[in-house]
């Protein structure tokens, strides 16, 4: 059977956002003291049923309908699909948004005030959340199947990374993370047959190193990520030295070492929504890899039928399987 990039990611994402759902905001001590998360649990911090999933997987499942529809990266109207996600509760499990980032719902209500996407994202440094990282994943495997055709080249790629992160995040940090994340999604998806996922990652991060090194006005941004540039040294940062807030710089570096540091996606999302906090948004960053490596066969089928709304889901992943499919 011929593997889908996007079903392979983007249920990876879906699935990891929804198992970190109700213990998101527990400590990682509360979550060792009653035994860990295990299995794809309900209720907890949202009193919500298993298999629902957050704001994480709303915005990248509305920017995936935006791809979808315009077929290609149109920054008002994936604002369109996220006002439309806020006000009206489309893109969710049951009709209403919860779960909303302070810094993506002031950029929505900005935009529905002006009707700017240019302005409506904050670019100060508070704007450093992992509210763009965590919807990010569509973008970059539509831009990668674009360089794949040769549609467009490397610089516009990330381009466009920054300018979708930059609807909600606009700091050149957050733009530095997505783009990094790009990077390793796309070494991934290129050479997924022909490598250790650490290999691949490293190769990816090491490419998008390469990139954003070429410009001086990035040299102080770049020191925030100093922990991932060699992931012989990530991999062996001791857990209580990893942070799992919803600060960018966190939750990237959580990501990769949760992927380095196991050899299953059962067992890299379950260690990502144990760290704590920030569960659920981890457990997505860490998902969109994890499920592109291992293949979405390797999706616990326990998990994946637990999915809210899960038929639609697959019905937008099946939609871009088409579009590949007729390139």
């Amino acid at each position: 059977m011929m593997r889908s990039i996007w079903y392979d990611g983007m249920m990876g994402l879906v699935t990891g956002d929804a198992l970190g759902c109700p213990a998101e905001f527990c400590t990682r001590e509360e979550l060792r003291e009653r035994g860990g998360v295990t299995a794809m649990e309900g209720y907890g911090t949202y009193q919500m049923p298993p298999g629902t999933w957050t704001d994480d997987s709303s915005m990248a499942l509305a920017t995936l309908d935006s791809l979808r529809n315009r077929q290609a990266a149109v920054p008002k109207d994936i604002m369109d699909c996220f006002a439309a996600w806020k006000a009206q509760g489309s893109y969710t499990p049951f009709g209403r948004a919860f779960d909303i980032g302070r810094t993506c719902s002031e950029a929505i209500e900005a935009y529905q005030k002006s009707g700017d996407w240019h302005t409506c994202g904050r670019t100060d440094e508070h704007a450093n959340g992992n509210g763009a990282l965590m919807r990010i994943l569509p973008v970059c495997l539509f831009l990668i199947r674009q360089e794949q055709k040769k549609e467009l080249d490397e610089e516009q790629a990330l381009q466009t990374v920054q300018q979708v992160t930059a609807l909600t995040h606009g700091h050149r940090r957050a733009g530095i993370a997505s783009g990094l994340y790009y990077f390793m999604v796309r070494s991934i998806v290129q050479n997924r047959e022909k490598g250790s996922l650490k290999e691949l990652l490293q190769a990816g991060l090491d490419a998008g190193f390469r990139y954003y090194d070429k410009n001086p006005e990035n040299q102080e941004e770049l020191k925030h990520f100093a922990r991932i540039r060699s992931l012989d040294a990530a991999e062996k940062i001791p857990e209580e030295k990893i942070l799992s807030s919803g600060y960018v710089i966190d939750t990237i570096e959580a990501a990769v070492w949760c992927l380095l540091t196991t050899d299953s996606f059962r067992s890299c999302l379950l260690k990502a929504v144990n760290l704590g906090d920030d569960t659920d948004t981890t457990a997505a960053v860490a998902g969109g890899p994890a499920g592109l490596y291992y293949g979405g066969e390797n999706i616990p089928a326990e998990w994946r039928n637990a999915l809210q709304r899960r038929e639609w889901i697959e019905g937008l992943i099946g939609a871009m399987d088409a579009r590949d499919a007729e390139c």
